[in-house]
């Protein structure tokens, strides 16, 4: 067996160690200069290698976008469907929905400001590809609120769909200006969940049961 074979291996194991530093890396310079602004060689800078070096990862700066992109919606759907599917009402796994599409701003800010600001410079099909995990997420928040409507937690003329976009709205604006105000995303989090619950939860006496 020769020299190069055994390389190899050891090449795609090394390659597979550093991907998601190579990852975090790109999400950084995008966030910080936007994806027009930014170059691979910035991102090899970062990382203190050569910019050839980066080809192993991607092949090219829109192959390095989207993936940034997909890891910052990835996350955000797999949490999310994990909560709908599991206990409590509607209200309660709404207010976890909220607090969990709000977290990652703690430790993967990079990747969430680079999803919402920067995927619109994808290729059509990159874009595609990003956008059935986007939609999978809203569907999400619509499913358990209209369940909450089906079981009278929420109000009755309710419609899903437009709250879903209102609460998601609401929470994606966090990313511009919640350093600025120096607040705590766990309490942005619960004043989010407050909100939202205070404008959609049913009035009392439409929970009570109707007597006979």
């Amino acid at each position: 067996m020769g020299v190069a074979s055994l390389a190899s291996p050891r090449r795609a194991a090394n390659q597979r160690r550093r991907a998601p530093q190579i990852i975090e890396a790109a999400a950084r310079v995008f966030a910080e200069r936007g994806y027009h602004g930014a170059t691979t060689q910035d991102i090899a800078d970062v990382l203190g290698i050569r910019q050839a070096s980066l080809y192993y990862y991607f092949s090219s700066k829109e192959a390095a976008l989207e993936a940034v992109c997909l890891k910052g919606v990835e996350g955000f759907f797999d949490a999310a469907k994990t909560i709908a599917a599991g206990p409590g009402s509607a209200q309660e796994r709404l207010t976890l929905l909220i607090n969990s599409h709000l977290s990652p701003l703690i430790d993967r800010r990079d990747f969430v400001k680079v999803f919402q600001n920067e995927r619109k410079f994808l290729p059509a099909e990159s874009r595609k590809r990003i956008g059935r995990w986007s939609r999978g997420l809203e569907r999400i928040f619509e499913d358990v609120i209209a369940e909450g409507v089906a079981k009278g937690e929420f109000r009755a003329d309710l419609d899903p769909r437009l709250t879903t976009l209102a609460i998601l709205g609401m929470c994606n604006a966090a990313t511009t200006w919640y350093r600025k105000e120096n607040v705590p995303v766990s309490h942005i989090a619960k004043e989010f969940a407050r909100l939202a619950l205070q404008g959609i939860d049913a009035p009392e006496a439409a929970r009570r049961p109707r007597r006979r």
